[in-house]
C-alpha cells in the first residue's frame, strides 16, 4: 500500500484532525479540527506552548498514533485508514524520528550505532556518509560517553537519516541542551534539510531556527494559531566546520 508511492507537491494533507485522550474520568483534548497542508522539501518549525497539541499532531504525522477523526494522507495514502502492518511498513520505509533523549547504544561507536539502521533499510546511505553530514565523521569511532549531548544527538540525526527516509520528524530534539549547542543541533537538521530534501517537522521553544524555517506553525490549546510561509526570507544553515 505505501511502497513507491510516487512523490507529489504535498507530502502531508491534513484534514479536520481531531484526537481526543480519556483520563479516568476526563476527555483530554489533545486537537481541535486541524487543517493543514506541508509541502515537500520544507522545513516547518511547530510553536506553542505545553499542552498546544504539538506531539500529537507529530506523532499522528508519523504513524505513532491515530486521531479520534479526520484524516491524515501521506502523499496520496490516507493514512488514518491505514492498519497497523501498514503503519509500521510506512514508519520503517518513509519516517526517521528524533526525539528529545538519543537512545544510543552504549556498548556501540557512533558508527555502529547508526549502521544497526543501514543494515535494515532499502537503500541507505552510508553510517559514515550520515555521519559527515552532521559533521561528527571525525568522531565515528567513539562511543556516547565519549560525546558530548550535542554530538550524541548528532549521531542520533545520523541514525535518522541514514535510511533516507522523505520525512524527518523532530519533537523537541534541543530539549536536553543549553542554547548554543541546541542552535548546532537545529543547523544540523537544517543542513540535512537543504542538502537531502527530506521534508523536516522541527518541535522546537528555540527561536532561532524559526529564522531558518520555510513554514512556522503556531498551535494553541490543540488548533492552528497561525501558519508563516517564509519563502524568500529563509536564512540557509551555516557552513559550519564542526
Amino acid at each position: 500500500m505505501l511502497a513507491g508511492q510516487t512523490p507529489g507537491m504535498t507530502v502531508f494533507d491534513v484534514r479536520h484532525l481531531s484526537k481526543t485522550y480519556r483520563m479516568g474520568d476526563v476527555d483530554v483534548v489533545a486537537l481541535r479540527d486541524v487543517t493543514l497542508a506541508l509541502p515537500e522539501k520544507e522545513l516547518v518549525v511547530l510553536l506553542g506552548p505545553s499542552g498546544s497539541g504539538k506531539s500529537t499532531l507529530l506523532n499522528i504525522l508519523g504513524g505513532l498514533d491515530v486521531p479520534t477523526s479526520g484524516q491524515v494522507f501521506y502523499r496520496q495514502t490516507e493514512l488514518t485508514r491505514a492498519d497497523e502492518a501498514e503503519l509500521t511498513a510506512y514508519r520503517r520505509e518513509h519516517v526517521g524520528f528524533v526525539f528529545q533523549f538519543y537512545n544510543l547504544i552504549p556498548s556501540l561507536t557512533a558508527l555502529e550505532n547508526v549502521t544497526l539502521v543501514t543494515d535494515i533499510a532499502r537503500a541507505p546511505m552510508t553510517a559514515a556518509d550520515a555521519l559527515e553530514l552532521v559533521g561528527l565523521g571525525p568522531r565515528r569511532h567513539h562511543f556516547p560517553s565519549q560525546l558530548s549531548g550535542g554530538e550524541q544527538q548528532r549521531v542520533a540525526i545520523a541514525r535518522a537519516i541514514a535510511k533516507r527516509p522523505s520525512v524527518l520528524l523532530c519533537d523537541e530534539p534541543t530539549g536536553a541542551l543549553d542554547i548554543s549547542t541546541g542552535i548546532i543541533v537545529l543547523e544540523a537538521i537544517a543542513r540535512v534539510n537543504a542538502e537531502l530534501g527530506t521534508t523536516t517537522v522541527v518541535i522546537t521553544h528555540n527561536a532561532a531556527i524559526s529564522a531558518m524555517a520555510d513554514r512556522v506553525i503556531r498551535l494553541a490549546d490543540g488548533a492552528v494559531a497561525s501558519i508563516e510561509e517564509r519563502h524568500g526570507v529563509k536564512l540557509a544553515p551555516r557552513d559550519l566546520s564542526w
